[in-house]
């Protein structure tokens, strides 16, 4: 029995996650342009969160930023390994206590100044396009309410047989 290789047909996932990438690349090259080197546009969520609030584990971090602790826990490492912030054992053995080192304060401004550009920017493109990409999503957040991306796939699952 023959199956044909499913990766073969085109991904309907990778114009998106081309175009997500890209758009990033460009910030990343409005980052260097202003010579800032070793910093990615994911670094500037945390790196703006934490100049607001203060030191943080990584368990409180990632929940102020609606994003997974082994997420948060892979970026503080990256930011780490830039210079951007320090990690300290926290409170207890299981935490560490994430602080901005004074390369990643000195930043803050400008990723500050870049994320309002940001948002300025998109508010900018839903103009510019018929279908405004931030009502496109809310539309799918609703449809996957109605009826969840899991039970979407369970129902087009054709089981191979055993």
């Amino acid at each position: 029995m023959t199956h044909s290789d499913p990766t073969l047909l085109p991904d309907p996932w990778q114009p998106l996650h081309e175009l997500l990438a890209a758009m990033d690349a460009e910030i990343e090259q409005v980052y260097r342009e202003r010579g800032i080197e070793g910093v990615r546009p994911r670094f500037a969520y945390p790196l703006i969160r934490l100049a607001h609030t203060g030191p943080m584990t990584i368990r409180r971090l990632a929940e102020s930023l609606g994003r997974s602790h082994s997420a948060t826990s892979q970026t503080v490492a990256a930011l780490r390994k830039e210079g951007l912030v320090t990690s300290e054992p926290g409170p207890d053995a299981r935490t560490r206590r994430i602080e901005l080192t004074e390369r990643g304060r000195s930043l803050v401004p400008f990723l500050e100044a870049e994320w309002r550009a940001t948002h300025a920017t998109v508010t900018e493109l839903d103009g510019e396009i018929p279908y405004a990409l931030t009502t496109a999503v809310g539309e799918l957040r609703r449809a996957l309410g109605r009826r969840s991306m899991r039970q979407r796939i369970l129902d087009h699952l054709a089981e191979p047989p055993r």
